[in-house]
């Protein structure tokens, strides 16, 4: 596996990334792990998901990617052997703080705390 510095840091991250997007609708929450497991076993650290995963977004699966991935974390305890790139959402869905601006104030707030609770980050 080939691997760059993230920035002017210290970490050494994949040039290959693992997509999650379709865990949760797509795809199992056994088919992440399995996937996770492979990816990790080739040197694949560079993971990315988003709040609004599983794809297609809807209110029923909103998060359940980051829950997976969340899920995997606490079975496997290798949280420290990724580097994890997650996103908020825009405004565009009713179902997330009400339709309105994910990109201020106490709405970003709300938005990064419940990625790192569904990530087992946080309590």
């Amino acid at each position: 596996m080939n691997y760059r510095k993230l920035g002017n840091t210290d970490l050494d991250v994949s040039t290959i990334c693992l997509g999650t997007m379709t865990w949760g609708e797509q795809n199992t929450e056994q088919e992440g792990f399995e996937q996770m497991n492979f990816a990790l076993d080739q040197g694949v650290n560079f993971w990315d998901t988003a709040e609004i995963y599983s794809v297609p977004p809807r209110a029923k699966t909103f998060g359940h990617t980051e829950i997976i991935i969340g899920n995997w974390f606490e079975k496997t305890k290798k949280r420290d052997k990724i580097i994890l790139a997650t996103k908020v959402s825009g405004p565009a869905r009713d179902y997330l703080r009400n339709g309105e601006n994910s990109f201020v104030g106490k709405n970003l707030e709300e938005a990064l705390n419940g990625s790192l609770k569904r990530l087992k980050q946080i309590i």
